[in-house]
């Protein structure tokens, strides 16, 4: 069984019921990106629902069409997802997807590990 897996953009790991997403740092996301890092996530997931822990403090940008992809095809096959952000630019990306995009399932931001982890327990 997988418990791992890496590609250009994160790097994604089960432990302990929660998978967990650390994107690379300074990337940018565009639609092409969004669809390969959805498809290694359920690869990894093999049909498996997860709360998702997501390091994106690396990210420099995601563009409205790849928001828009990861706020829905995203959401497959997730129970919650907590984004780990820092100021400015994490922070500001995660608020306006939760704003603008709206994602189906309860997605919150956090500056801490711990707390997205406590948040993603009534998740597991």
């Amino acid at each position: 069984m997988l418990n791992y897996i890496e590609n250009n953009y994160a790097t994604y790991q089960i432990v302990e019921g929660i998978l967990n997403i650390r994107y690379h740092i300074g990337i940018s996301i565009n639609l092409p990106a969004a669809v390969k890092i959805v498809e290694d996530r359920l690869a990894l997931q093999q049909g498996q629902s997860y709360p998702a822990l997501c390091d994106m403090r690396g990210v420099r940008e995601v563009n409205k069409e790849a928001r828009d992809y990861l706020a829905m095809e995203g959401s497959v096959l997730l129970k919650a997802v907590a984004f780990v952000v820092e100021q400015p630019i994490s922070e500001a990306i995660s608020r306006f997807y939760q704003f603008a995009n709206k994602p189906p399932i309860p997605t919150e931001a956090f500056y801490t590990t711990e707390n997205a982890k406590k948040f993603l327990t009534d998740y597991c």
